[in-house]
This record gives structure tokens, C-alpha cells and sequence, in this order.
């Protein structure tokens, strides 16, 4: 990737005094290391800034619109929840002065005092509420609104024509203080609240949505270089936040994450001493990575899996014909195989829709046999689903270039066509935002390639997330009273062993209607350069970016 030499710009629009007090501090070396160095490809003078690997996020980093790895992972170096995960994915107190209930079901929340945004302005409990209800608000289209369906009032906001702008659910007592009473007891509820679209927003961000999210103002560990550190599918720049008082402030001066359209190249930069942490060693290094980076390569089970979905909007792939078709497909996958021979290990075979690392992870759900290769009855599913519709046309599965994907997905499209002896393709997309923009459309007309990393450790978080019915980030477009049913009464148990039953019966429901075809759980295989240290990968798979030294 070529590299580009913006002109050096401070005048932050709407930072107040906080802001500038720090730019003062670093104006010199601002100028010197954003200014100058960005016209080296070797990022010489800015040798204190610890260089990431990332891509172009798919929208403006709007934290209730940010659904995707590439946006999410700089949301939360931006901004401060009422929780925070550790890198075991331990949920602590980040804001929260206390969060108390009796119930589960009624919250009271006070916020810890003195914060405030990079503006300034101080963090309150509005700042809480007034983000909720945005995110929630169907009007505002935002990616996350789903995650605040069990608050009480979510239905009026969230319907195609609102009756309500706010959800009745959350109430301002004061400053510091408010209350949120959700629909019945959530078990996953608390543990949530350090997630992306529960972070606060400023009064500045609700000006002008769109503009905010290309020059976002948190109150995170981070803070946006200056004006314009976003540089639009190449890098954006962060700095640590002066005035953070959490318990995860930067232990380095500062974070870039570089945009790559092929992680080859990324891998190439880590070894070149270009590029200090990567989180995603290519396939075609797995095997020498180890000779290659010793003691600098990591290897670690993570909450990730991979997955193929089609929307039923694709002609063959609705009603019972696309059941039959998706299971036909699912069982004409070798797993074990391609995991062996394009990851070397380092991909285990999907046993549900969630990870195998999550507590409460059933390996056995009844039905589990169609995530297992079986080509005899694959070719039978196969010639049941022609009996209802003949088959006609290609298979084609979509991924994009920008990620470790094609070695895997051509092994895939390979497989499906010996199987089935159909026409099975493997179609690149440039990058994963133009891929992301055509799934989110429901307009892609293929099957493609998907995954989820988990943003809080939990089964539910992986299911609700993407099959909740009005979730609007269920991108194979299920839809099914009786599955939110099982999530709401899973979510509503007493107790964690009766929640993980529930969740169980829910997967077997998803896997008698395939609707989904889950492939992998990901073993995360990293590694950075000699110029970093304490480097540790999350139980997401993210680095724990916060604590690398340089």
C-alpha cells in the first residue's frame, strides 16, 4: 500500500480546553511524527507509536453502529463504558461507581465522578440515556439497536413508526445517577453493559451523527490523533487520553492502525520491522511462522468462529428446499480436512453457532451430525431439494481479500462441487466494508463468508446478536417467533445451568432449520516485533492494546 503525506491540522472542531491543554503538550512531536513521517514508509520518526494491523471500518465509528471488527476495535480504545473486560474476558467496573438489583430485572447505576469527554464536557448519566435511546430509536437505523430490546419501552422506539422517541425504561435521577428497568430478569444483562453501543456520547455527537463519526470524541483510554487521523482506507491514529481515569489507561504514547488489503503484506511489514503487532498471521505463513518470529509468535484458543450464510432472498435458499440445500451443503464440507491443510491445525471443526471456548459450550446438540462431512447424505439432501426445485445456477460464496479467507473458501467451493458435483465458486471482495455494505443491504445474492468475534463472553451474545428476529445485525435473515422465545427464556433463567439448557434447545431448533452453516472456531495465531512488549492476546482474539510498551 502506498503511502500518503497529509498536511499536520490541529483545530479539532469543537474540542474545548482539555483537548488543547494536551495537543499543547504534543504539538512538537505532533508535527513532527503525524506531519512529516507519514511520507516514510518506514514510520521512522514515529518510533514510539505502536503500529497495529487493521482495515477500513465499515461506517463512521458511531459506537451503536459499529458491528464489525474493523470499526470496533478502535470504538472501544475511544471510549469508556460502565464496564470494562480484562484479557480473560472478566468483566470489571470501568465508569460504574456501583450497578445494584435485587431482581435482575430494575438497575440502578451510579457513575463514578470527574469524568469527561475529550471536549471536556463532563460524562453523565444523561450521556448514558441520551446514547441508549439514539441507538434504540429505529428512525436513526443504527446497527446495535438490538441490544437494548430487553430494556422496557424498546418496542415503542424501535417499531418501523416509533410511538415514542425514548425508551420508558431509563429514567435520569441525577448527575450520576440512573435507573433501567428491562422487561423480565436478564441473566446477561450486567455483564453486557461494557459492550460497544453501551457507551455514552457527548451532546456534540447529536449536532451532526454523521460528522461525529468521522471525528469521534470519547472518553476512552484514546483519543484521535488530530483532525483527519482517520485517513480513509490507509491509517488512523490515536494518543493516549490525558485525562482518563479508568483502570486501562495506555501504557504506550500512542496506537496506528495500519490498513492492509492483504494480510501477506501486513505479515511482510511485520518482518521488515514496519509493523509492531499483527493479530492475524496469513495462512501462507503458518508454516514458518514460528521458525520465522521464535518467541514473538502467539498461538491461542479465542471466542471466534467462521461461518457461510445465505440470505433467503438468493433463488433455491428459502423454505424447505434451502433447508435441505444448506444442510446438503454443511455435510459436503470436509472441516477437518481444510482446517488441517490450510491452517495447520489452527481451525477446529464447528460444533454449534457459537465457540468451543464459552461457557456452557455443548459439543453434542442433537441434530450435530449435518456439521459433520458425510458425502453419501449430502448428495441425498442434495437430490431431496432438487425434487422440490431443480437446481440451476452456481454456488458462489463471497469473502473478502482483505482477511486470511480465500485459501479456505476456494477449499470450501472445492469440496461443495466434488460433493455435490455442482458449480461451487469462491468470489473475492476487495475489502471487508465493501463485503459488510452488500450483506447489510441484502443484496449481495450469494452466500458468503462470516464470522463473530465475541464482544462479551457469553453463548447468548453470539446467538441474540445475530438471530434474534429484529436483531439488525441477523444477517441470514432468520426469522422465527419460537427461537427469540428460547433466547428471552434462556436470558430470563435463574440459574446458568438452566440458561445453557435453553440455549441448548435453542441451537437444536437453528440446526433442525440450518440456519446458518457454521465451519469454524478459530485458534488465533499472532505475532509482533522485537520493538514491543507485553503482548497478549485477548480471549477475543484482540490484542490487549492498552498495555503494550514500546
Amino acid at each position: 500500500m502506498s503511502e500518503r503525506c497529509p498536511a499536520p491540522h490541529f483545530l479539532y472542531r469543537e474540542y474545548a480546553l482539555k483537548f488543547h491543554r494536551a495537543m499543547a503538550l504534543m504539538a512538537a512531536a505532533l508535527i513532527t511524527s503525524l506531519g512529516l513521517a507519514a511520507c516514510s514508509s518506514s514510520d521512522g520518526a514515529d518510533a514510539d507509536i505502536v503500529t497495529v494491523n487493521g482495515g477500513e471500518p465499515q461506517n463512521p465509528l458511531v459506537p451503536t453502529n459499529t458491528n464489525e471488527v474493523m470499526g470496533g476495535r478502535v470504538v472501544d480504545r475511544l471510549f469508556a463504558g460502565l464496564k470494562y473486560y480484562d484479557a480473560d474476558g472478566e468483566a470489571h467496573n470501568e465508569m460504574a461507581e456501583s450497578i445494584d438489583t435485587t431482581d435482575r430485572k430494575n438497575y440502578r447505576v451510579t457513575i463514578e465522578p470527574n469524568w469527561t469527554f475529550s471536549d471536556g464536557t463532563p460524562v453523565t448519566a444523561e450521556s448514558f440515556v441520551d446514547a441508549w435511546n439514539y441507538g434504540a430509536l429505529s428512525t436513526n437505523a443504527q446497527l446495535q439497536s438490538y441490544v437494548f430490546g430487553p430494556i422496557v419501552g424498546f418496542d415503542e422506539v424501535s417499531a418501523e413508526n416509533p410511538t415514542a422517541q425514548t425508551m420508558s425504561g431509563l429514567q435520569v435521577i441525577d448527575e450520576r445517577t440512573f435507573t433501567i428497568e428491562l422487561k423480565a430478569p436478564s441473566i446477561d444483562f450486567e455483564t453486557a453493559l461494557g459492550y460497544t453501543p453501551f457507551y455514552p456520547l457527548p451532546e456534540a455527537a447529536f449536532k451532526d451523527m454523521q460528522a461525529f463519526g468521522e471525528s469521534p470524541i470519547g472518553n476512552g483510554p484514546y483519543m484521535l490523533a488530530h483532525a483527519g487521523a482517520w485517513e480513509h482506507n490507509h491509517q488512523i491514529d490515536l494518543v493516549p487520553n490525558p485525562d482518563y481515569p479508568g483502570a486501562r489507561p495506555a501504557k504506550n504514547k500512542g496506537l496506528r492502525f495500519k490498513m492492509y488489503q492483504q494480510l501477506d503484506t501486513a505479515y511482510a511489514d511485520l518482518q521488515a520491522g514496519n509493523l509492531d503487532a499483527l493479530d492475524t498471521v496469513p495462512d501462507s505463513a503458518l508454516a514458518s511462522y514460528q521458525e520465522d518470529l521464535g518467541d514473538r509468535a502467539i498461538t491461542k484458543p479465542t471466542a471466534a468462529n467462521q461461518l457461510i450464510g445465505i440470505q433467503p432472498n438468493v433463488a433455491h435458499f428459502s423454505g424447505e428446499e434451502g433447508v435441505l440445500r444448506r444442510k446438503a451443503i454443511s455435510m459436503a464440507i470436509n472441516r477437518e480436512q481444510i482446517g488441517e491443510n490450510i491452517f495447520r491445525g489452527t481451525r477446529i471443526p464447528a460444533r454449534d453457532f457459537t465457540a468451543s471456548t464459552l461457557p456452557g459450550f455443548e459439543p453434542n446438540l442433537p441434530g450435530s451430525e449435518v456439521l459433520e462431512y458425510n458425502p453419501d447424505e449430502a448428495k441425498k439432501l442434495w437430490a431431496q431439494a432438487n425434487a422440490i426445485s431443480p437446481w440451476s445456477g452456481s454456488y458462489e460464496i463471497a469473502y473478502n481479500a482483505d482477511g486470511i479467507h480465500q485459501g479456505w473458501i476456494e477449499a470450501v467451493a472445492n469440496s461443495v462441487k466434488n460433493t455435490l458435483g455442482i458449480d461451487a465458486i469462491a468470489t473475492p471482495y476487495t475489502t471487508f466494508k465493501n463485503l459488510r455494505d452488500e450483506v447489510t443491504a441484502g443484496t449481495i445474492g450469494k452466500a458468503f463468508r462470516h464470522g463473530w468475534r465475541g464482544d462479551y463472553p457469553t453463548m447468548l451474545q453470539f446467538l441474540t446478536s445475530q438471530y434474534y428476529s429484529y436483531s439488525d445485525v441477523n444477517d441470514v435473515g432468520y426469522h422465527n417467533p419460537e427461537l427469540d422465545r428460547l433466547f428471552d427464556a434462556a436470558l430470563a433463567a435463574p440459574t446458568q445451568t438452566e440458561s445453557y439448557e435453553i440455549i441448548a434447545q435453542a441451537q437444536a431448533l437453528m440446526i433442525r432449520d440450518m440456519v446458518d452453516i457454521p465451519i469454524f472456531n478459530t485458534v488465533a495465531v499472532a505475532g509482533y516485533s522485537d520493538r514491543v512488549r507485553h503482548i497478549e492476546l485477548a480471549w477475543n482474539g484482540h490484542f490487549d492494546y492498552e498495555n503494550i510498551e514500546k
